[in-house]
């Protein structure tokens, strides 16, 4: 793919989800729920915000998981080969990078977050060598399985802004769901992950990468590993405290049936 034609879908996917997050979001959630509409100006940014994710995540998600299986180009060489497609959903990504960098910028005071800022300006910078030079396209493209976790990491949030209770059934049943599915797509790939980059480490195509793209591929690749771990502690914390309360309400229950009867 052409310098001209990543430029064009990186700038079109900006606008895309600017209009997403100005335009649609609102309209679309108040179709949905009522709960959007008594929400503050303050919550309402940070919903808007988690839409767009939402919906960035099922796109490039969806697309990543087409190419790991199915892209034979960068399957058979998995450092040079034709990373049209991977080059495509990076595109797309890296205009949601931006645009979400806007965004947090724009309105520092709501959604304002350091780790967000250095999480992207990492996969940018390693998404720029897959973008600009056509190498490291499957690597690059096994990155994204992340985003699976995000609609549901999204969908919690939205649950407690519209009132529901730690212990309601919707609530559980998400918190279970995004801690193994964040488990499986940022944790549990680690070991597989690192292992293809070893298998590479000394081959002819990884020499004619360069320490550049070395460094950036390796080293942004542990940077977004070590804020995953990070996020793996603090959602299984979570987990737990809603277990734990689930558990002190059960025996709070029979305690209060056993007076009874």
């Amino acid at each position: 793919m052409d310098f001209y034609s990543i430029i064009g879908i990186v700038f079109t996917s900006f606008l895309m989800f600017q209009l997403l997050f100005h335009v649609v979001s609102s309209w679309f959630s108040a179709q949905v729920t009522s709960g959007f509409n008594k929400l503050s100006t303050q919550k309402k940014i940070e919903w808007n915000s988690r839409i767009a994710s939402t919906f960035h995540s099922l796109l490039v998600g969806s697309l990543c998981l087409y190419i790991l299986f199915f892209d034979e180009a960068t399957i058979a060489d998995p450092l040079w080969g034709d990373p049209s497609l991977v080059q495509l959903n990076l595109a797309i990504v890296s205009g949601y990078l931006l645009s979400d960098i806007f965004l947090i910028l724009l309105y520092w005071k709501v959604i304002g977050d350091k780790f967000f800022i250095i999480h992207h300006s990492a996969a940018l910078y390693a998404y720029f060598f897959v973008l600009t030079q056509g190498m490291l396209g499957y690597f690059g493209n096994f990155r994204l399985l992340a985003e699976f976790s995000n609609p549901f990491v999204n969908q919690r949030w939205f649950l407690e802004v519209l009132g529901y209770p730690k212990s309601s059934k919707a609530n559980i049943i998400n918190g279970i769901l995004m801690t193994v599915v964040f488990f499986i797509v940022r944790i549990a790939v680690i070991f597989p992950y690192y292992s293809y980059v070893y298998a590479e480490l000394g081959t002819e195509g990884f020499n004619r990468l360069g320490f550049g793209a070395q460094s950036a591929w390796i080293g942004c690749s542990c940077v977004l590993d070590v804020m995953n771990v990070m996020w793996m502690i603090k959602i299984s914390k979570g987990c737990l405290r809603v277990i734990s309360l689930i558990r002190k309400e059960k025996t709070s229950e029979s305690h209060q049936n056993g007076k009874l009867d």
